[in-house]
């Protein structure tokens, strides 16, 4: 019997990794890019410095043997990166379009775009128990966060496009990782060099027709250099979890566990950044969390339920396998089965 390859991060550590890394670089990212802290307001530019580094580590990784390199079409690569950068670009345009409130939504709508398209796509269904638990998250998560709700012509087609370039980069990721029988750490070491020198070179004209400042002209200090390293830092760890965790889940499951993100930023903004916490707060996060729960729950009772039905097909082979022999022994002349001599 072949023994299974054991994976080198536990799905835990994976769904850990991300959590962690995420929380941490928006705190970095929000004493960086803050008015209060660094009012270094480049985050189209910043995103293209994360992908510098995760591009360096892959690069690293491939040179010192601990990861192999296999083969991605290029122009695969690129769509991908088109699709990434849209994201990103349409993510930032929607929230200096949008209300905070419509932002929120529009990121709330993820989840079931991430679901329509993986039943287009893959032909994926999800039970009622899965869909009443997304639904509990996704409810649970817009009574924290949604409050004014502005819509305007050039902010919601920002937001749909961010929206279906996310929804579908997701679940591209896990498609080449399938289709190419390549690891999660392996696919980032092809596609980051391709977005870090694609953000690089656009990032800077995004961001000054975001803010109206250009990258040249803001002073650099120490801290934000620290800051900017330190939040480089964190994306590495952040890219190499996000490509774990959908190759190991799926794009919605991702979806949810980012919810649970945004749980723990609200929480940490509030001992950290003294941010208001109401009971409004309070109870769309205990309802986010009881929907979490009921997901997990939900996900694991299918993946029970699909078990019996596979033991029972393996029965089956092993059946005819038997009665194959059988009849394979019987037809033979007397024989010495142990040896598959035939005795004179």
């Amino acid at each position: 019997m072949d023994l299974e390859k054991k994976p080198v991060v536990s799905d835990f550590g994976a769904w850990a990794m991300n959590v962690i890394s995420s929380v941490g670089i928006i705190m970095a990212n929000k004493q960086l890019m803050s008015p209060n802290g660094y009012a270094f307001c480049f985050a189209t530019t910043l995103t293209g410095f994360h992908f510098c580094a995760t591009a360096l580590v892959g690069w690293i990784s491939n040179a010192a043997g601990l990861s192999v390199s296999k083969y991605v079409p290029f122009w695969e690569l690129f769509w991908f990166s088109i699709v990434a950068n849209l994201s990103i670009t349409g993510m930032n345009l929607s929230l200096m379009l949008n209300s905070v409130g419509f932002y929120q939504i529009s990121k709330l709508s993820i989840i079931p775009v991430v679901c329509f398209m993986e039943f287009l796509l893959h032909n994926k269904h999800y039970s009622s128990r899965v869909i009443l638990a997304v639904a509990v998250v996704a409810v649970g998560v817009g009574i924290c966060t949604v409050t004014d709700v502005d819509i305007n012509a050039k902010g919601l087609l920002s937001a749909c496009v961010a929206v279906f370039c996310t929804s579908l980069q997701q679940i591209t990721i896990g498609s080449f990782q399938k289709k190419y029988n390549i690891g999660s750490f392996e696919l980032l070491s092809k596609t980051a060099p391709v977005q870090a020198i694609s953000l690089v070179m656009v990032g800077p004209f995004a961001d000054y027709y975001l803010n109206h400042r250009s990258l040249r002209e803001y002073h650099y200090s120490s801290g934000v250099i620290f800051f900017i390293l330190l939040s480089c830092s964190l994306a590495v760890f952040c890219n190499m979890s996000q490509y774990l965790c959908i190759g190991r889940f799926s794009a919605t499951s991702f979806q949810v566990l980012g919810h649970m993100k945004t749980v723990c930023v609200l929480i940490l903004g509030w001992i950290l950044f003294d941010s208001a916490l109401t009971l409004k707060n309070i109870l769309g996060m205990l309802l986010a969390v009881v929907g979490m729960v009921v997901y997990s729950w939900a996900v694991e009772s299918e993946k029970q339920g699909k078990l019996p039905t596979h033991k029972n097909a393996d029965s089956k082979s092993e059946g005819e396998d038997v009665m194959l022999l059988k009849e394979k022994v019987n037809g033979l002349p007397e024989s010495n089965i142990e040896f598959g001599q035939t005795k004179s």
